[in-house]
């Protein structure tokens, strides 16, 4: 079961880091069809936020046809995202993970290696692009 969290940081809507995260474990092969995402309540509870906020953002994954609610059972996963390239997974993020270790071995912070990355992806999906 996915387990949400919020960065008050980011500067992205609670509802929305919630469908971004539902998101990410679906492509990522960490929810299958069939699994139900945790409570309205629940969740509410534990990220202490108004439960409107997580109707919302189930409210969205459903409209997308990620989801589908089950009155007085729970909200269930009805496809995944993953794709064909799932095993390539494993050997980038172990690539990643040593690019991490290299990185904080620079000195480099959280903030500072997020904003690295972010400035290189998108640089190479302009380049992608051109």
């Amino acid at each position: 079961m996915i387990e949400f969290h919020l960065d008050s940081r980011s500067g992205v809507s609670a509802y929305l880091q919630l469908v971004q995260q539902v998101r990410r474990a679906l492509r990522l092969g960490l929810l299958d069809e069939g699994d139900q995402l945790p409570t309205v309540k629940d969740v509410a509870r534990q990220l202490a936020i108004n439960p409107n906020t997580v109707l919302k953002a189930y409210r969205d994954l459903e409209r997308d046809g990620l989801v589908a609610p089950r009155p007085g059972v729970g909200t269930f996963v009805t496809r995944t995202l993953t794709d064909n390239t799932l095993a390539a997974h494993g050997p980038l993020r172990t690539d990643l993970q040593r690019w991490l270790s290299k990185a904080r071995r620079a000195g480099l912070d959280d903030e500072s290696i997020e904003a690295l990355f972010m400035t290189t992806f998108r640089a190479a999906s302009e380049e992608d692009i051109a």
